[in-house]
Parts: structure tokens; C-alpha cells; sequence
């Protein structure tokens, strides 16, 4: 990997003056232009993040009630538990190479993800996926919240049952939402918005703490649940099995895809925390840890939970806050809520808050901050009222999974330009250029190829979700967009000249 004109030093070397930067955090030249730069675009001085961090991150990522409903949801799709595994496994190493891939340009420059993508859609052009992923994390920041909300609520009506009237939405409701839930959904959103507004060490500690927390919670629920179910009434299917042999591989194929898809988002936009890295190496161990190690064992402890949820309470519960609200112990109540509500708000910030916040900062950097970016993200994701789409499968099917279909062609644009047409080289400097002499001008800013590639491979995947004869692989739709994006975007930059700079080793 080779950077050209780049002042970063190595991990742990002293740092030098650099001529025309600044002393701090961040390098600011007065050649950026400042239509491109910012204090929390430009390229980072220092890289802090260890191995712990990276495992932190992912642990934060995982641990959510979305996270538990859908490992849960893979050991009920009619295979035997061994099958299940497999394709947990396989799923979560392809997630783990493809963040590795996605990490290593924005480690090395220090830089967020949609100033990487820069050199792939030009410096004006980057503004195309930096929107459509923040659009996609306004979304799911609302859901998110929402769903945090609930575990909110089970604590509030647990200590103040005179509030329940307020809980019905026929007696007290406005925008399909009633008048605690609105209460619910403000306090969390309030508390997020808190945590984010301090900046990106106070992410940093709170995720840190957040997952082993988590973990601990969902070992004593687990292990409550099944000193009342007994342990001979604990099984790692859930259902019945329907599929055998042969027949299971087409089901199997599809828990991978899942597993893919749930963890695009935060995958796509993963430079955003690589970047802090303090080498690859680090990043990479970090990912071992957070993604095959930590997810396998947060599966199978969602499912051992969801396993003993029959025998103790008479049917499957697969919603983490609700197995909670029917334990008899008002403590275990309020901490296995408060533990999920935690969880939820840790996702929500590392996958829904900070990437948009960087994603609308690239906008317009002189007027957008990274607070500011990430506020619009909050704002806007009380408009969408979440909750009116997480209660309507249909609404949330179409509009989330069409803007998902962009993500696979987004990665594979981005992972195409920078491994094999400009082999790892990045002209640091050129990023943070509106000079038409920049490698990363192309033509007024935008790379031709680029936002070509991108439409038809976001076409098609689409399709697949709209068209319901194309509904067997809707479920691929992140593949199918990424295979597209990387092959049509090396296609058509054969026919532009590669890049010409010489990086200094």
C-alpha cells in the first residue's frame, strides 16, 4: 500500500511539524480546499484504536434486539442446528474479508468513507453515495430507536402501571405512535443524541463498555431461563425441521445471504472506523474477534434463550424485551431491559449516527459538521415516523431493500478502484482538491465510470425486490449489486487512463 504525499506517521512514531497543518488531531493544509475539508474530514495525525476497539465496535454492532431476532431467526428456518451453523459461519467470515477490504483504504489514509470514495467517484461525485447511504442509515436510526423505545417503556410501566392508559394508542395517540411511546422514543433519542454530540472518544468509551456489558446480562438471562426450563429441554432448533439433504442447501445459502445483508450497512461504512486504527493488523485481529468469534457466540446464546422461552413460558419468544418483561423479579426486568435498551442505542450510534454524519458533512463541509450531519440524521428520522414502518412489513420491505440494493454496488465499485485499477495507491492531497490537474477531478468532479456503473447494478437488484417472479433471489440482492458494480466499473475504467502519479514510498 503507498501513499502519495500522506504526513502520517507510522503507529507510535513521534509526528513532525507539517508545513501549512495544523497541530492537533487532524491535518489541514491551506491547499484543501474548503469545500472538501473539514476538522472531522481531514485525514487523522493519529491513530489510537487498538484491537480491543475493533471488538468493541462489533460487539456494539451485534448486540441489539434486531441482532437477536435475526440469529434467532436463522435456527427457525427448518434446518437441523449443524446446517444452521455452517451458514452462520460462512456468512460472518464473508462479512469479516469484505469489512478487511473496506477497512484498509481508509485505515492507511486516515481518512472516512465517503472521502475515500472520492477517488473512485471523483471529489464532487462522492456526494452520490454519501447520500444514499445516509438516507438508508436515517431510516434504520429511526427503527433503531424505536425499538429501544420498547425496552424503555417495560421499565416505566414496571415501576408505573397508573401510566398504562397513556400506552393506548386509541386514547393517546398522535402519528400512529401513542403518547408514552412518544415519551419513550424522545428519551432515547435525547440520550443518543447526548453520547454522539461528545464526540467520537466518548463513542469510543461507551462502546467499549456497552457489548461486554450486554454479554454479561444475556448470560444470567440464559442461564435463569434454563435453570427453569431444565437442561434437558434446551435445544439449538428452532421448529421443526423441514429441509434435508440437498433440499437444505438452497435454505442454507439464503441464512448467508441474511447474514450478509443484515451486516451491509455497517460494512459499507466501516472506513469510517477504521481509519482510527493504529495499523491494519490491529484492525484486522479486531475484526477476527468481533465478527466470527463474537457473533457465533452471541447465536448461540440467542438461541439457547429463545429455546427455553417454551417450556418456561409456554410458547417461542423471540423479542428479547418481551422474554424480559415476563420474569417475576422487578430488577431482572429492569436490567435485562435497560441491558437491550443500551444495546440498541450502541448499533444505533456506531451504525446509524456517525456514519451519516459523515456522510452529510461530505455535502457541504463548510456548513455541515460532523455534529451537524449527524443531527440531520436524528431529525430526519422523526419524520419518517419509523415506528408506522416498522409495523407495516410491506412499506419497510420496499423502501429499505431498494435503497439496500445500492449498497452491494457501492462496495464493489469501491473495492474494484482501489485494489485492482489503482492498486492500492492513493494520492492523499488529490482528495481535498477542486484543481482539474487532481487524480481525482476526472471530468468536473465526477468520475464518468463510476456513476455509471452504479445504476444498472443498483437496477437490477432492485428489480428482484419490485418483481415478484424474481423473488427467489431477493434474498442476493447485495451480491448481485456488488458482482455488477465491480465488473461493469472495471469494464468501463479500462477505457480511461489508470492512474498517472507516482506515490512516494
Amino acid at each position: 500500500m503507498s501513499i502519495h504525499a500522506n504526513e502520517l506517521a507510522p503507529p507510535g512514531a513521534a509526528v513532525p511539524d507539517v508545513p501549512g497543518g495544523t497541530h492537533g488531531a487532524v491535518i489541514l493544509k491551506p491547499s484543501y480546499d474548503p469545500n472538501l475539508v473539514n476538522e472531522d474530514l481531514a485525514p487523522l495525525r493519529k491513530q489510537t484504536w487498538g484491537t480491543y476497539n475493533i471488538f468493541a465496535f462489533w460487539m456494539s454492532d451485534v448486540h441489539s434486539v434486531g441482532g437477536y431476532v435475526t440469529a434467532g431467526s436463522l435456527f427457525s428456518l427448518g434446518l437441523v442446528s449443524w446446517q444452521v451453523l455452517i451458514a452462520l459461519i460462512v456468512g460472518i467470515v464473508i462479512v469479516q474479508i469484505f469489512c478487511n477490504l473496506v477497512a484498509k483504504p481508509s485505515q492507511v489514509s486516515g481518512t472516512p468513507y465517503p472521502v475515500i470514495c472520492r477517488a473512485s467517484f471523483g471529489v464532487k461525485g462522492a456526494n452520490i453515495p454519501a447520500i444514499i447511504r445516509g438516507l438508508i442509515a436515517v431510516a434504520w436510526y429511526g427503527i433503531q430507536t424505536y425499538l429501544a423505545s420498547a425496552a424503555f417503556m417495560v421499565v416505566a410501566l414496571r415501576f408505573y402501571p397508573e401510566l398504562a392508559p397513556y400506552a393506548d394508542l386509541t386514547r393517546y395517540g398522535f402519528a400512529g405512535l401513542s403518547a408514552l411511546g412518544w415519551a419513550s422514543f424522545m428519551f432515547l433519542w435525547v440520550v443518543q443524541a447526548l453520547v454522539f454530540w461528545r464526540g467520537m472518544e466518548a463513542i469510543r468509551v461507551f462502546i467499549d463498555w456497552a457489548g461486554p456489558a450486554v454479554y454479561v446480562v444475556m448470560i444470567a438471562l440464559a442461564g435463569y431461563l434454563v435453570w427453569r426450563a431444565g437442561i434437558g429441554n434446551i435445544g439449538l432448533t428452532l421448529g421443526e425441521v423441514k429441509h434435508t439433504g440437498w433440499a437444505a442447501l438452497p435454505v442454507m445459502l439464503n441464512a448467508v445471504a441474511l447474514v450478509v445483508s443484515y451486516f451491509s450497512g455497517p460494512m459499507l461504512n466501516f472506513g469510517d472506523f477504521s481509519r482510527y486504527g493504529s495499523s491494519f493488523a490491529a484492525v484486522k485481529r479486531g475484526n477476527f474477534w468481533g465478527l466470527p468469534v463474537n457473533f457465533l457466540g452471541f447465536s448461540l446464546l440467542t438461541v439457547i434463550t429463545a429455546s427455553a422461552t417454551v417450556p418456561v413460558f409456554g410458547h417461542l419468544i423471540t423479542d428479547p424485551v418481551e422474554t424480559v418483561s415476563r420474569i417475576d423479579s422487578t430488577f431482572a426486568v429492569v436490567l435485562g431491559a435497560f441491558t437491550f435498551m443500551v444495546a440498541t442505542i450502541g448499533i444505533n450510534i456506531v451504525a446509524n449516527f456517525v456514519s451519516p454524519a459523515f456522510d452529510f458533512s461530505n455535502v457541504a463541509p463548510k456548513r455541515i459538521s460532523w455534529r451537524m450531519g449527524g443531527m440531520i440524521a436524528a431529525v430526519g428520522s422523526i419524520f419518517i415516523t419509523p415506528w408506522n414502518l416498522y409495523n407495516n412489513p410491506a412499506v419497510i420491505h420496499y423502501t429499505l431493500d431498494i435503497l439496500g440494493a445500492f449498497i452491494g454496488p457501492l462496495f464493489g465499485i469501491l473495492i474494484a478502484d482501489f485494489y485492482l485499477v489503482k492498486k492500492e495507491r492513493i494520492v492523499l492531497d488529490d482528495l481535498y482538491t477542486m484543481s482539474p490537474a487532481g487524480t481525482y477531478w476526472y471530468e468536473n468532479g465526477y468520475n464518468r465510470a463510476a456513476v455509471t456503473a452504479l445504476i444498472p447494478s443498483a437496477l437490477v437488484p432492485a428489480l428482484c425486490v419490485l418483481i415478484p417472479s424474481l423473488g427467489v433471489v431477493a434474498n442476493f440482492t447485495w451480491f448481485i449489486g456488488c458482482a455488477l458494480g465491480f465488473a461493469i466499473y472495471i469494464a468501463l475504467m479500462r477505457r480511461q487512463p489508470v492512474l498517472t502519479a507516482q506515490p512516494a514510498e
